[in-house]
């Protein structure tokens, strides 16, 4: 969902280059220079207002932690968050998520996140959905050999379609939910601001933990 345009974003912005990229096709295995330490590097695709990735960043202060997002609003709300919270382990993106293998170098990155992202149900629009099989090419490039994609929807058709997409493309299932808020498997469930509202009014939440390298042991997010 597209947000309303916020004047105040764009200034916030560009007052704060050291939070904040704009152009991150200079960045393509220099992103660790960003952070305070040197750690495991993990991205979410499309970030909303940031209550999943700043959470995250958190609760795991042995890991770094990227915030992409394509709406200068959406992430004008991240970045007002950032400059309050000042994590030395958290970065932000303005940039588009079908462009990654232009931001990043091969296994650069730990794990991708895609947190309810579009689901794109007209069947024209396929190639848009960020399951389609040319972003899962590239996700395949940036994480490492043992790095995991976690998927997580409130939209039954959407989950299907990555199920098959993501086995249609050679992937390994770590982990399938269709219940996230009662699946006794998952120990750690970090909310983004949609999840917390539709959940409350007793929607399902469906997720998946997924890797490329079939010779790879499982690894956990």
């Amino acid at each position: 969902m597209r947000l309303r345009n916020q004047p105040w974003a764009a200034p916030l912005i560009a007052a704060n280059p050291n939070e904040i990229l704009t152009r991150p096709e200079n960045m393509p295995g220099r992103w660790q220079e960003r952070f305070a330490k040197n750690q495991p590097l993990y991205l979410e695709v499309g970030s909303g207002k940031g209550a999943f990735i700043t959470e995250m960043a958190q609760q795991h202060p042995n890991r770094n932690f990227l915030a992409l997002e394509i709406q200068e609003s959406a992430i004008g709300y991240i970045l007002r968050k950032q400059v309050a919270l000042k994590l030395p382990n958290l970065q932000l993106i303005l940039g588009d998520g079908a462009d990654l293998t232009t931001y990043f170098a091969p296994s650069e990155i730990t794990g991708v996140f895609l947190n309810f992202s579009d689901p794109w149900p007209k069947t024209r629009h396929e190639k848009r959905r960020l399951t389609y099989k040319t972003f899962l090419a590239q996700y395949r490039a940036i994480l490492k050999p043992a790095g995991v994609l976690q998927f997580k929807t409130d939209n039954r058709g959407l989950f299907e379609y990555s199920l098959v997409s993501m086995n249609n493309f050679g992937m390994q299932f770590d982990l399938v939910s269709v219940d996230v808020h009662n699946d006794a498997r998952l120990s750690e469930n970090v909310e983004t601001e949609y999840e917390h509202k539709f959940s409350e009014k007793g929607g399902a939440i469906y997720q998946l933990t997924a890797r490329f390298a079939e010779e790879s042991a499982p690894h956990s997010l």
